[in-house]
């Protein structure tokens, strides 16, 4: 069964075929142009540090074959497997140019599937053979004559990215894109769009496609994506790429917040800041009390999960009554070793009594990529929560604070203002000091 999927699409290769195994890729395009298709083998800082692993219609095998060009033009496809893949290869970037007079808008069909190689099943297949399959026609894009259209790369274990997003300049710019060098003779090309073109390591994270997965994956929620894309462009985070936490505190002094709903709120509307920053769209979730328990993680398909339904016989296994340290060192452990920040959510209804463990945690953690975003729910007896602006010993300010009677009680874009209105000056300190 084929699978179709849209532009800003993240998935685990995993889930819709063999990834272990050869796979093929095939690229489609009904256009009156010529076309070139190109396979970049890119290192873990997304560049093409080694450029035996371009793979197009001038090299059409990397050295040892893992990936192969067998067929080119209008209907190209590559046969590759992952497994056989060298460690320095961090992501197959798939992409398309007009050779020449065109652009991408005059396309009037683009398909790009993805499938198993399996038997005699040859290089040009089916629809009806494809996992996983993209299609685009020139009204998605405009004067672009090249674009990067799938991407598969590693996140402890292989993932594909449905880009789908280009620039102005030919196969000469994608080269000088991925660190290539260029010929000499060939002509100069313009620089990428910044506005149309997101770095190959960031997700697909305008306004627009913010909306529009929202819209198709979790209509619910869509009413968050204006006030929240107007945050993100204040605070000039729409091209961040972090992870996101979400704490929650499940107490016992809690239990008037699950039952109306407030805990869920908080998830739902969380939700849409990992849709924004992560570039896999998930959260990261962990409920605490005596003890911590990390969940499953949440994303737009099982959002309305994330308070589980035994949400009581987990407020009781998990004690009852608040611990902060304990799941504080589980999350600092989790990002210790990051290689993006991690943005922490953690919610609290108060009753604050480890001070000094908390202190000491948030003064080890400030030389990790770790922001903690604390918010108190509804309670009282914050303690040192309340004086983290005059907490001394960091290394750089860490965390922040703000206290509601419930996030229902101030406007959305009021709450992202206020869940957001440190972390871009940690950002800028933290890579000052190195820790990013």
């Amino acid at each position: 069964m084929t699978n179709s999927i849209q532009r800003g699409f993240r998935g685990k290769l995993g889930q819709y075929l063999n990834d272990s195994k050869d796979l093929t890729i095939q690229i489609s395009i009904d256009g009156d142009a010529n076309y070139d298709t190109c396979c970049f083998g890119l290192d873990a800082q997304e560049k093409l540090s080694d450029d035996r692993y371009m793979v197009f219609y001038n090299q059409k095998a990397s050295p040892n074959n893992e990936i192969t060009q067998n067929d080119s033009g209008k209907n190209s496809s590559y046969t590759f497997n992952l497994s056989k893949l060298p460690a320095s290869v961090n992501k197959l970037a798939f992409t398309i140019s007009v050779d020449g007079e065109g652009v991408m808008s005059q396309v009037r069909r683009l398909t790009v599937s993805l499938a198993e190689k399996k038997g005699k099943l040859s290089s040009l297949f089916s629809a009806k053979d494809a996992a996983l399959s993209l299609e685009l026609a020139g009204t998605d894009f405009s004067n672009e004559k090249a674009l990067i259209a799938i991407e598969i790369y590693r996140k402890d274990e292989w993932r594909l990215s449905a880009v789908a997003s280009g620039f102005d300049g030919g196969l000469a710019a994608l080269l000088h894109h991925y660190g290539g060098e260029v010929a000499e003779a060939t002509p100069p090309q313009p620089a990428p769009k910044v506005e149309e073109t997101p770095s190959p390591s960031s997700p697909v994270s305008s306004k627009v496609s913010l909306e529009k997965r929202l819209k198709d994956e979790a209509p619910e929620l869509l009413s968050l994506a204006k006030p929240l894309s107007v945050c993100l462009k204040k605070n000039k985070l729409t091209d961040t790429v972090a992870r996101v936490a979400l704490v929650l505190d499940i107490s016992g002094s809690m239990i008037y917040r699950y039952q109306d709903g407030a805990v869920q709120d908080v998830v739902n509307k969380t939700v849409p800041l990992a849709v924004q920053f992560d570039d896999d769209g998930e959260l990261d979730l962990w409920y605490f009390g005596g003890w911590c328990q990390r969940m499953d993680s949440i994303n737009t398909g099982n959002y309305k999960n994330g308070v589980p339904d035994n949400w009581q016989q987990l407020m009781t296994n998990l004690g009852g009554y608040n611990n902060e340290p304990v799941v504080m060192t589980e999350v600092i452990n989790e990002y210790s070793g990051s290689e993006l920040p991690a943005y922490v959510l953690f919610i609290t209804d108060g009753g604050v009594s480890q001070e000094s463990e908390i202190k000491q945690l948030l003064i080890e953690a400030s030389r990790l990529p770790i922001f903690w975003q604390f918010v108190g729910l509804g309670g009282s007896g914050y303690g040192v929560l309340e004086r983290l602006d005059t907490m001394k010993g960091r290394y750089v300010d860490n965390a922040n604070f703000f206290a509601l009677d419930d996030f229902r009680s101030v406007s959305d874009t009021e709450l992202y203002d206020r869940l957001l209105n440190e972390f871009p000056d940690w950002l800028k300190k933290a890579k000052s000091k190195r820790i990013l």
